[in-house]
C-alpha cells in the first residue's frame, strides 16, 4: 500500500462571539495548549493582528501546520490543519484538534473538507 501522508482539513466557521475573532492573544495561547496535550513539535509561528480588528496565525508543526484567518466583521474565520502520517495516523487527532477549535470558538461550521493526501 502506498503512503499516505494525512489528513488536512479545510473549514470556515462563524463564532457565538466575534470578540474571539478580535485579536490573536487567546488564540495564540490555546494553540500552544493544543500543541502541548497532543504532543505536537512547533518549529514556528508568526501571529498578525490587523488595525482594527481580526488577525491571522500560522504554526509550523514538526507533523506539519495549522493555521487560522478571521474576519470578525463578517463573523467569519478559516482554519486548517495537516497532520502529517509518518509515523502513526494521526487522522483522529486531527479532527479532535478541528472540534476542540470549534468548541474554543464557540464556533458553527460553515462549510469544512476532508482531504486526504
Amino acid at each position: 500500500m502506498p503512503y499516505q501522508p494525512g489528513l488536512h482539513i479545510l473549514a470556515e466557521f462563524s463564532a457565538a462571539n466575534t470578540t474571539s475573532f478580535s485579536a490573536s492573544a487567546a488564540c495564540k495561547l490555546f494553540f500552544d495548549e493544543l500543541i502541548a496535550t497532543y504532543n505536537l513539535e512547533k518549529v514556528g509561528e508568526v501571529y498578525h493582528d490587523f488595525d482594527g480588528a481580526g488577525f491571522t496565525g500560522v504554526v509550523c508543526l514538526t507533523e506539519s501546520h495549522l493555521s487560522i484567518h478571521t474576519w470578525p466583521e463578517f463573523n467569519l474565520a478559516t482554519f486548517d490543519i495537516f497532520l502529517s502520517n509518518y509515523q502513526k495516523d494521526n487522522s483522529d487527532k486531527v479532527r479532535v484538534i478541528y472540534n476542540e477549535v470549534l468548541r474554543f470558538f464557540e464556533g458553527a461550521e460553515i462549510k469544512k473538507t476532508e482531504l486526504i493526501r
